[in-house]
């Protein structure tokens, strides 16, 4: 056998050696985009039965498709491209997944040492291309005939474990091939994928916090008035009914977002609060609430609104931040104290330190604040079954009512997540819902919903500038149930309620609306397609929808100005009902 047939075959059992360990390791997916270079390890996950594989041309919305599905299994996805600018494409959902603590795993395919900086065609510098958006970078050597399984098996166990623990992230391996990249003739035909080699133990902690620091802590909030704030967060399936004990205990509200997944869920849900939005605004009453306290899990909060309450009641109060690594949460620079914790761990050694209930009558203010707010929203749906122009607060609503129990839904940035914030409500009815708010692009949203219908149905709500910057994501959108709702409101409606909304560049510099027929590009990517006009439009083409299975768009035009008048209606009539 030449020596070119013998590092052929050389490549491709090295490349099939990581890829079973990465398996035996825990790896169930893979998103591969085709390349040369990757030629070796692209073979070896297409015959390891184990790793399930999608292949996606446009690397930029392979890695969105891959965060999607990391997202939702709550599992490592592995990508794979070829070298040159191809893993460049990776950067903005690695770097969404890096914010967002989502697991990924980078194989960049990458030409020998001797062709760095010599001119060679498609060959960059890719060592630590990604500086310190990954939690960790491995290199290993070229494949040399004396190559050591074991060092291979462990690598790929380390870095699976990297890619989850102390702070879930990407890691990028950069695997260098010398061609000739494969066997030829019946090597290549006759080689398979072994059995998983046995798989390398990982265990990672449980992450308890100090009795004393719990201790403290009730001290400090125990019998005033506080409240929890949940912010967006991967919590574990256990957290609601462990922080609806704590809220009872302490007498208190949890205001929580809808990325925390405590809106709609089956447990004890009568301390929550979703209306914040609307009765927290100037001149409701509880915009001057001054709690003495305040308990934060996950995320910073999204809207402007709880932020700047928070930020007006930090002088006078204890923050408490809780966070499962070794993040700061902390923007505003108010957290008096930081517990590093399990967020299941952390209330339930608080509920069992026996902390003291607020006044009564502190609860109660939020009580009926949420009436008032919930009273006032209830109207308004019922008030616009025969409307013509839909708005979103009325159509959100509408939407997650006929989703079926279990049904996934992203929400795109910008203006979407206000909106789901706002107006969505809360219910018995589990679902389960996501968004790209590490680093709240809108790049790369219809990739990652695309990613998660990979795991089951999907609706996703974006806005049209949110779904033009990743339209070309639908051309992967075959064979996945997925609802994708555009509330098409002219451009960049959220500028709208910022001050670049008095300049006479406005138009031209913010809002940028464009004349995308979104409709006939769905319909020329093979995906169905409708525009409808009405709240009872919608809700039929949904229905549809969800019948026929499948991948389709829903256009909404929204006409933006109505929808700033209705917001502002919609907050005076909650504050006249709280006065």
């Amino acid at each position: 056998m030449s020596d070119a047939a013998d590092n052929g075959l050389l490549n491709l059992r090295w490349a099939q050696t990581l890829v079973d360990a990465l398996a035996a390791a825990g790896l169930r997916a893979a998103v591969l985009s085709p390349g040369s270079r990757s030629t070796p390890l692209a073979l070896a996950f297409l015959r390891q039965t184990a790793v399930r594989c999608q292949v996606i041309v446009d690397e930029r919305s392979a890695a969105f498709v891959a965060l999607g599905m990391a997202k939702a299994t709550r599992q490592p996805v592995a990508l794979l491209c070829t070298s040159g600018s191809a893993p460049a494409n990776w950067f903005p959902a690695l770097i969404e997944a890096d914010l967002g603590a989502v697991p990924l795993l980078l194989l960049s395919a990458d030409r020998p040492p001797e062709l760095l900086g010599w001119g060679a065609n498609q060959t960059i510098d890719q060592q630590h291309l990604f500086g310190r958006h990954v939690r960790s970078f491995y290199a290993p050597p070229l494949p040399a005939a004396d190559f050591s399984p074991a060092y291979l098996q462990r690598l790929a166990a380390r870095a699976i474990a990297d890619s989850g623990w102390p702070l879930p992230g990407p890691v990028h391996l950069n695997l260098a091939f010398r061609e000739p990249l494969l066997p030829a003739g019946d090597l290549l035909a006759t080689h398979a994928a072994a059995a998983c080699p046995p798989a390398v133990s990982v265990a990672a902690p449980l992450l308890v916090p100090r009795p004393q620091a719990i201790a403290d802590t009730l001290a400090e909030i125990g019998g005033r008035p506080g409240a929890i704030v949940c912010g967006g967060a991967d919590y574990s399936p256990q957290f609601a009914a462990a922080v609806s004990a704590l809220a009872a205990q302490l007498d208190c509200p949890i205001l929580a977002e809808p990325l925390s997944n405590l809106r709609f869920a089956a447990y004890d849900r009568s301390r929550l609060c979703v209306r914040y939005e609307s009765f927290l605004r100037p001149p409701s009453p509880l915009a001057t609430a001054r709690p003495e306290w305040l308990l934060r899990f996950g995320a910073f909060p999204v809207t402007r609104t709880l932020q700047e309450w928070l930020r007006a009641a930090a002088s006078a109060l204890q923050v408490v931040v809780v966070t499962p690594d070794s993040r700061w949460p902390d923007p505003q620079h108010t957290a008096g104290r930081l517990l590093q914790a399990d967020p299941v761990e952390a209330c339930r050694a608080l509920l069992a330190g026996g902390g003291q209930p607020a006044p009564a009558s502190w609860r109660g203010l939020f009580a009926r604040a949420e009436a008032a707010a919930e009273a006032v929203a209830r109207a308004h749906c019922e008030g616009a079954a025969g409307l013509q122009a839909p708005c979103e607060g009325t159509l959100i609503p509408a939407l997650l009512e006929r989703l079926p129990a279990g049904h996934r839904v992203f929400c795109g940035n910008s203006l979407a997540i206000r909106d789901l914030d706002a107006f969505s409500g809360s219910g018995d009815k589990p679902l389960r819902f996501f968004g790209n708010r590490g680093a709240s692009g809108i790049d790369g949203n219809l990739s990652t919903a695309l990613g998660i219908a990979s795991s089951g149905a999907c609706l996703a709500l974006v806005g049209d500038l949110t779904a033009q910057h990743d339209l070309t994501a639908l051309a992967d959108a075959k064979g996945r149930d997925i609802i994708v709702v555009v509330l098409n409101n002219g451009g960049g409606g959220i500028f709208d309620y910022l001050p670049v909304a008095a300049l006479p560049e406005f138009e031209r510099g913010w809002l940028t609306p464009q004349t995308v027929d979104l409709v006939a590009a769905a319909h020329s990517f093979g995906v169905a397609g409708e525009r409808v006009r009405s709240l009872a439009e919608l809700t039929a083409s949904v229905e549809r929808a969800l019948r026929r299975g499948g991948a389709t768009l829903i256009e909404v035009p929204i006409d933006r100005r109505a929808s700033v008048a209705g917001r502002q209606e919609f907050w005076r009539q909650v504050a006249e009902a709280l006065l």
